[in-house]
């Protein structure tokens, strides 16, 4: 039994999970309701996984690194070794994630951005998505889906209202293997 890859993130009504420079101000105006499920999404997780501008964008963020109590890796060309939170990983993306699902463990949780995100759709590497949709319309940005993905097939597991937030909950519809 492999580990499941879980996307959990938050989109405008027309698909964008930024603004072209990484601009969050539109998400942190939304008028939320308690965390939008976040706290129980967390807590089946043991591992994190990112890219180095979602990194570098966190720790610009955040005054205290927000996922000290997981295992947490970085997908990186520019940086080497760990620090005392991450591991860099300078390995391919899809070989690497695909290893980790196979260890022991919880779920893994992939914060973002946008290329590995696109590697992992476009290898069919996550297992549910999570996705809030924000009552905004950014007409341009960062897009959640990039073009040319495969077919996926989802079942919907549960919709919530978290103030103007909408979550959408999926699981991915695996054959039988």
């Amino acid at each position: 039994m492999s580990r499941e890859i879980v996307l959990y993130i938050a989109t405008s009504l027309d698909g964008f999970i930024a603004k072209e420079n990484d601009d969050l101000q539109w998400l942190d105006d939304t008028e939320g309701e308690g965390d939008a499920g976040y706290t129980d999404m967390y807590q089946s997780i043991d591992t994190v996984i990112m890219g180095k501008k979602t990194y570098d964008y966190v720790i610009k963020h955040t005054e205290t690194f927000p996922y000290p109590d997981k295992k947490c890796y970085v997908y990186t060309t520019s940086e080497n070794g760990s620090n005392e939170y991450v591991d860099f990983v300078n390995e391919d993306v899809v070989e690497f994630t695909q290893k980790l699902k196979e260890q022991e463990g919880s779920k893994i949780w992939m914060v973002g951005g946008a290329s590995i995100l696109d590697a992992f759709i476009k290898e069919n590497l996550i297992d549910e998505y999570i996705i809030s949709v924000t009552p905004h319309i950014l007409g341009s940005g960062i897009p959640l889906f990039k073009e040319k993905n495969p077919q996926i097939d989802l079942i919907l597991n549960d919709t919530k209202r978290f103030g103007q937030f909408v979550q959408l909950h999926y699981r991915v519809k695996r054959g039988k293997r």
